[in-house]
């Protein structure tokens, strides 16, 4: 049997923006820091963008050497948000160098000593830090981190895109700074 589009129930049509100018969710006091390690993709790098955008994020650095990327592939999968959020490429002795002592460096990877996300108390003054693609993050950068989390996968497929990982970890912790 076949649906016609007049009998698919609709959900509510909203514009976003006056939705949730609508609700009065509080304000995030301190605001994440985005790092990714030698991201290869350029529209992973747009999604991070957005979504730091989505949090009140204002910076998002791509750690690694010899950047060649499209800039257009980055701003079309950011949209509106690369106006909102700087985008750095960096070194990453310049980077843990230019840090502020205050934030803790928390590692989104499987390893040994990561601890679940979902049960992880996650610091206010936080550096979210993925990993590559393909390789995730070497040991001389994890060894730099002040946590490592994982997030638990359940089903067959034990792995993430960087952006979606990213997502998880903002948003769990956005989750327990604002609805404890």
């Amino acid at each position: 049997m076949y649906l016609k589009e007049k009998d698919i129930p609709r959900t509510m049509e909203t514009n976003s923006i006056v939705f949730f100018n609508d609700r009065k969710y509080p304000e995030l006091t301190r605001k994440p820091i985005i790092a990714a390690w030698q991201i290869i993709n350029p529209e992973n790098i747009g999604n991070m963008i957005r979504l730091a955008d989505n949090l009140g994020a204002n910076q998002v650095f791509i750690l690694g050497e010899n950047f060649q990327m499209r800039m257009s592939s980055i701003k079309k999968t950011a949209g509106l948000s690369f106006s909102n959020v700087e985008l750095t490429f960096i070194a990453p002795e310049d980077f843990f160098n230019l840090l502020n002592r205050e934030y803790a460096i928390v590692a989104v990877e499987t390893s040994e000593i990561s601890t679940n996300i979902f049960t992880t108390e996650l610091p206010q003054n936080i550096v979210f830090l993925l990993g590559n693609e393909r390789n995730g993050l070497p040991d001389e950068i994890l060894q730099r981190c002040t946590l490592q989390v994982h997030i638990p996968m359940t089903g067959k497929c034990k792995s993430m895109n960087v952006s979606h990982a990213l997502s998880v970890g903002l948003f769990e912790w956005q989750r327990q700074m604002l609805f404890r």
